[in-house]
């Protein structure tokens, strides 16, 4: 008798004709157990646990998703991220700390109304494990492309916390001169094609880069940030089917928060992962523990070494949890960590997701493994807080943009009109 083989699809569709329920595992696994790094393979298959496609999601529900205590010491994610050399391992924690301390520092000056500081701010504090881990397995000269959350970013890839102070502060040694604030930050020399106050932005500026390098033949590849709203996009699958079609060397990274702006990511994703969107592309997709920087770097060096070898995108999908509002410091207190009385979600469920800090675990790693000293780690944490420290300093000492620069590079007439429009509106006059 001959023996006829199906692949995973048609089985699917034939246990969904006979009435099966689904009992088809991810290889996810479940909620709290699988993403510590686990590759979805280029196939379809029924996602059984997740966050989304819960209509039903209540304040609170995220605890249902807490990724353990401790980063696993052992396996393949940890044993990848060991490899590395303990200078590239402390570099990876002292930009983790930079961008927490400096995010930390003006959270604290925005809400004790201090420098007369304001505009917009989008923290990234409590997803440092995703910026982080990305960086590291890029090149100095692969491009990113930003969100409207990107501090973080920007710090993990070398950004110069001086310039970004100074940017916040609206002052001429600004990464913009003062033009842009928070939202705009750009530093082309690092391949940093800055933050975009646009969402879903980010997909064609990294193709657009990559698609330089693979004509050059460079070998770099572009990565688009993007959260969990942004996923919905109509930007989204256009831009990774377009880079799938072309094999471009783009890695699309999501940095799933669960919340949207302050609605559930889970009550609007028909999904049970955002990952899920794009599997029928047949390209790699990770879904992994986001505040997990093993696990982020694992699967941003498999990501990497695909798009280099000229197979085209592939997907990662962080399970992270933001520490404050989506924009603003609602709920925020001056010394005290995350934001609190937000009605979206509960208190217990940010204090809970606080424990899991992804800077707290990397350091319990490092130790845990050897690699690093507590010492070594206290010095880095030092240096970090008199960058942070300095950076400020510097944006305060810096000067204020002349105001004529306001129209600067734009239609209005550059910076003799812009002085003729203040002489007769009186404008700065004594």
């Amino acid at each position: 008798m001959s023996t006829q083989r199906i692949d995973r699809r048609t089985l699917i569709g034939i246990m969904g004709s006979a009435g099966a329920s689904s009992v088809v595992f991810s290889s996810c696994g479940n909620a709290n157990a699988g993403l510590t790094g686990a590759r979805w393979e280029k196939s379809i298959s029924l996602a059984t646990s997740g966050p989304g496609g819960n209509r039903d999601w209540q304040p609170g529900d995220a605890l249902k998703f807490l990724p353990p205590e401790k980063i696993p010491t052992s396996g393949k994610a940890s044993d990848i991220l060991a490899a590395l050399t303990k200078e590239k391992l402390s570099l990876i924690y002292e930009r983790m700390n930079a961008s927490r301390k400096w995010e930390n520092a003006m959270k604290d000056l925005f809400v004790a109304g201090k420098d007369g500081l304001y505009g917009s701010f989008h923290t990234y504090i409590g997803e440092e494990a995703i910026a982080c881990g990305v960086m590291a397995a890029l090149n100095d000269d692969d491009y990113i492309a930003s969100t409207h959350r990107g501090h973080g970013h920007l710090i993990a890839k070398g950004g110069d916390l001086n310039k970004m102070a100074a940017e916040i502060f609206f002052k001429e040694t600004g990464y913009n001169k003062g033009y842009g604030g928070s939202m705009h930050i750009t530093d082309m020399a690092k391949g940093i094609m800055g933050m975009n106050g646009i969402v879903g932005a980010s997909f064609y500026l990294a193709a657009g880069a990559a698609i330089r390098a693979q004509v050059r033949g460079t070998k770099q590849v572009g990565v688009a940030f993007f959260g969990d709203g942004a996923a919905a996009s109509p930007y989204y699958f256009s831009a990774i089917r377009s880079c799938t079609n072309h094999k471009i060397p783009v890695i699309f990274v999501n940095e799933n928060n669960f919340q949207y702006m302050g609605v559930p990511m889970a009550s609007v994703v028909p999904t049970k992962y955002i990952s899920e969107y794009t599997r029928g592309l047949d390209i790699p997709h990770h879904l992994v523990d986001g505040n997990d920087v093993a696990a982020v770097y694992a699967a941003t060096k498999e990501a990497v070494e695909w798009a280099r070898a000229g197979k085209g995108p592939s997907m990662i999908e962080g399970i992270t949890y933001r520490w404050y509002d989506h924009s603003g410091f609602a709920g925020g207190r001056v010394g005290a960590d995350g934001a609190m009385g937000l009605p979206y979600r509960s208190d217990e469920e940010v204090r809970q997701w606080m424990s899991r800090d992804p800077i707290s675990r990397y350091k319990a790693w490092l130790l845990e493994k050897g690699l690093v000293t507590a010492a070594e780690l206290g010095r880095i944490e030092a240096a970090s807080q008199s960058a942070v420290d300095a950076s400020i300093n510097f944006a305060r000492q810096s000067k204020d943009p002349d105001p004529a620069q306001g129209v600067h590079n734009t239609h209005a007439g550059g910076p003799v009109a812009a002085t003729q429009f203040y002489n007769r509106s009186g404008i700065g006059a004594s």
